[in-house]
């Protein structure tokens, strides 16, 4: 546990490291790219920089996201990475973070009865597992409702029962930092479409790698199917949305995948972390905003998960995925406050404005972090939090 003051300024340094460079993505290149870069950034001074990073290996597959990176669970080594510091929008993929947050908080048999309360405030068209006030929920059931189908009712209960949206948004932030997960920027618990909500590849791995070391969450982000409760004795079935997992919508199934989160939003578009086991060892793969929709997100995952199984023992080491702080991972240095993206601009943010502007809206989460209070109003935007699944099957409706 830290004391308060230092998390304040652990929560203050995480918050201002929106000056990792935005650059928009530059021609693919396998050599470090000839752009103004900071001097140090989380995980090493390459992953600081725009366009492909790799050394050792084959070039990496043609991908069109703006943003990805495959790591060694293990080890923490990057293997390869595009844009790892780009902030954009993470979509439901934020979730692994709320599982981070709140996951050892309550066993998995415990029991909540759902108040009319505890699902006020969800943004209008958001993923919805079915959570019905007045029935009563295991703990277990709620966290397969959040990682099967991104449900944000789910999401929105727990929270409640954590003490609240805006508690279980300062305790993210608090944790994005001591992950040291320096380009996220929680502004709800669910990933919803919210102005200044950001991440990259980077952090989202962060996440990912940080949740599979606890055995409910890896269990939770592995299961294809449950029965979720419908009222008295009554269940329905869900199904994970993740693709590479069930091998729904035409997708293939990825050999020796062990989860772990999707997204999709309007304004997102499709993310994706994934993580796969093979011959003992495990890859970590994280895909933002690829052109291509549907499919494309999962496609481009499992590209690069081949790539990474087969470049074993070729592929060196780009860069690492740092030790959360209070695991007695050493403080890694955040890039400069005034780094420039390619040609000398100010870096930007993914919605386009200033990354200072994020910076000084980051103040009132600090300014939250030290003394807890911090009041976000929730409004629904634009967009359908999660899964492509679920805007294909309208598109198709």
């Amino acid at each position: 546990m830290h004391d308060s003051s230092r998390l304040t300024r652990r929560a203050a340094l995480g918050l201002a490291a929106a000056a990792v460079p935005l650059a928009s993505a530059t021609p693919a290149s396998a050599e470090p790219a000839a752009v103004s870069v900071p001097a140090a950034a989380i995980g090493g001074e390459r992953l600081g920089r725009t366009g492909i990073q790799v050394s050792g290996a084959s070039s990496v597959p043609k991908l069109t996201a703006r943003a990805w990176l495959i790591a060694d669970q293990g080890s923490g080594e990057v293997l390869a990475s595009y844009n790892a510091h780009r902030r954009l929008a993470p979509a439901s993929t934020l979730k692994m973070l709320f599982a981070d947050t709140v996951l050892k908080k309550f066993g998995r048999t415990e029991r909540h009865t759902v108040t009319d309360a505890d699902l006020a405030g969800i943004p209008a068209g958001s993923s919805l597992v079915g959570v019905k006030p007045g029935i009563t929920y295991t703990v277990e059931q709620l966290w397969l409702g959040v990682f099967l189908r991104s449900g944000n009712d789910a999401v929105h209960v727990l929270s409640h029962m954590n003490g609240g949206v805006d508690a279980t948004v300062a305790e993210m932030q608090a944790k994005a930092a001591d992950l040291q997960a320096l380009d996220t920027h929680v502004v709800s618990p669910d990933g919803f479409d919210h102005k200044g909500q950001l991440s990259s590849a980077y952090d989202l791995t962060l996440f990912a790698r940080h949740g599979l070391h606890n055995t409910d969450f890896r269990a939770y982000c592995a299961t294809r199917t449950a029965d979720f409760p419908a009222g008295g004795k009554k269940t329905f079935q869900i199904q994970n949305t993740d693709r590479l997992l069930t091998g729904a919508w035409g997708m293939e199934t990825y050999d020796g995948l062990i989860g772990v989160k999707n997204g999709f939003t309007s304004h997102a578009g499709n993310t994706f972390t994934g993580a796969a086991t093979r011959d003992g060892r495990t890859l970590l793969v994280t895909v933002m905003h690829p052109k291509s929709g549907g499919n494309g997100v999962y496609k481009e995952t499992a590209a690069l998960l081949d790539w990474g199984f087969a470049s074993a023992g070729r592929a060196k080491s780009v860069g690492t995925l740092v030790d959360p702080l209070s695991e007695g991972g050493a403080t890694a240095t955040p890039a400069p406050k005034h780094a420039k993206a390619a040609g000398g601009a100010p870096a930007s943010t993914a919605d386009g404005g200033s990354s200072w502007g994020l910076i000084g809206g980051a103040g009132g989460a600090v300014a939250l972090l030290a003394g807890g209070a911090f009041a976000l109003r929730r409004r629904g935007r634009k967009g359908s939090d999660d899964t492509a699944a679920a805007a294909e099957g309208r598109r198709r409706r």
